[in-house]
């Protein structure tokens, strides 16, 4: 069958793609992503060009940013790029430089997809490119999962070459004549990928010629058994797994207890998660625990309740990022749900209301900011000598996961906590019989 014809099968049939979508093509300048481009272009589909220069590569890196823009202006494709400054997000984010790429390359599609109003993002991995990743999987350490190699789509992400081999890849851009660029950096065997591909793949392949023949076999089986799986799975999560209007996952002990002794099955239960069989070893061990006990995966929290589990996002727990910075002589402001009144005086009792808090003016230094709890905040409790983790001080007040998220935290310009909004003032900050003037927060 004609390469076009398949390709558009392949879209209909495999990636539910329909004719009228509107498709976000990510397009490095390589042959495998403008032979993608041209078999689009050709079918008439309604593309946009998206290509990141992420200044690695000097001259390079520009050379092919011009490639694909050439490549865009010929056919009359709406065509965008993207600088980034690749090396230091890494170094910020003190992540490996091809760990920032990845990122920064996918959050820019996914705003540039919804500002262009496109269905999909399409990227032009083939099926070389799945036996090397469920390969490199394995080395890391996989289950089933990791074992599935490249999907064919993921949300928004579809692999449109997924039914072709690098050879025919190679093979029609030669046919058609598609103009693309080399990147050196894919023959140095410095990057794991690489030496994959050019080392150990080849070695696999004396000892079996149709090794990768073999291989996408064995990950189509490794796909059906992983679906056989999760049609166990998924049923029991979302009879015990109840997410709240909140985003809070709750879990009831009892129901979750019939289940807790097979750590295979609770590996799979809490597997979207992030959490692994060591710390899911250690719930077991904590189940009968005091209320409190807290475990966390990469991405989620995890917390021991008196009746249930309070599963939630770490991006909930760090704290969310909003800020509002108070000058002084600010008299209302809101931050969030909260709406404030502020004012001084030369004189105040101690105001024991919760929604009050009376401080010690010569103590504070402008502009005060009020922000959410973040791990690691400290206080002087009101009433205690020593410092105490607020997490801890929630942990005491039984606060859930779900409201302790969401407490302003008053913070002094020399960085202490004043005020745990709503709960406690830090002891530093209390007024007594030397307090010349008075700062007074009240909220609602």
């Amino acid at each position: 069958m004609d390469l076009l014809l398949r390709f558009q099968k392949y879209l209909r049939d495999s990636l539910s793609v329909a004719k009228n979508d509107r498709i976000i093509l990510a397009v490095s300048g390589g042959r495998d992503s403008m032979l993608m481009a041209y078999m689009f272009v050709r079918l008439g589909y309604d593309c946009r060009l998206a290509h990141c220069n992420f200044g690695l590569r000097g001259a390079d890196s520009d050379e092919d940013q011009k490639l694909v823009e050439r490549f865009a202006t010929r056919y009359a494709v709406p065509f965008f790029a993207k600088r980034f400054d690749t090396e230091r997000y890494a170094a910020n984010s003190k992540t490996s430089t091809q760990m920032a790429a990845r990122e920064l390359r996918y959050a820019w599609f996914e705003e540039l997809r919804q500002q262009e109003g496109a269905q999909w993002i399409a990227i032009a991995q083939h099926q070389n490119d799945h036996v090397e990743t469920a390969l490199l999987n394995l080395t890391r350490g996989t289950g089933l999962r990791g074992m599935r190699g490249i999907m064919p789509k993921q949300g928004f992400l579809i692999r449109p070459l997924l039914f072709l081999n690098r050879d025919e890849v190679s093979e029609h851009v030669t046919e058609w004549a598609v103009h693309f660029r080399d990147d050196q950096s894919n023959f140095s065997t410095k990057y794991a990928r690489n030496k994959m591909r050019l080392e150990v793949i080849p070695k696999l392949q004396e000892i079996s010629p149709d090794f990768e023949e073999i291989m996408l076999t064995n990950i189509a089986n490794f796909q059906e058994s992983y679906a056989l799986l999760q049609s166990f799975v998924e049923p029991i999560r979302a009879a015990i797994f109840l997410t709240t209007e909140d985003g809070i996952v709750r879990i009831e002990k009892e129901k979750l207890a019939r289940y807790k002794d097979n750590l295979p099955l609770l590996y799979e239960l809490f597997k979207p998660f992030g959490f692994a069989k060591e710390i899911l070893s250690d719930l077991q061990r904590a189940w009968a625990s005091e209320s409190g006990k807290l475990f966390r995966s990469g991405k989620h929290e995890l917390l021991i309740d008196r009746t249930h589990l309070l599963l939630q996002p770490l991006c909930y727990t760090e704290g969310n990022n909003s800020l509002l910075h108070i000058e002084e002589g600010a008299k209302e402001f809101d931050f969030e749900a909260y709406s404030f009144q502020m004012w001084t005086q030369f004189d105040g009792a101690i105001d024991k209301h919760h929604a009050r808090a009376s401080i010690d003016y010569s103590k504070l230094y402008f502009p005060l900011t009020l922000r959410f709890w973040m791990h690691g905040d400290k206080f002087h409790p009101l009433g205690m000598r020593g410092q105490q983790k607020i997490s801890d001080f929630f942990i005491q007040k039984k606060i859930p996961l779900s409201e302790k998220v969401r407490i302003p935290i008053l913070v002094n310009g020399n960085g202490d906590i004043i005020w745990v909004v709503g709960y406690r003032l830090d002891n530093r900050y209390r007024i007594t019989e030397s307090t010349k003037k008075v700062l007074t927060l009240v909220y609602k």
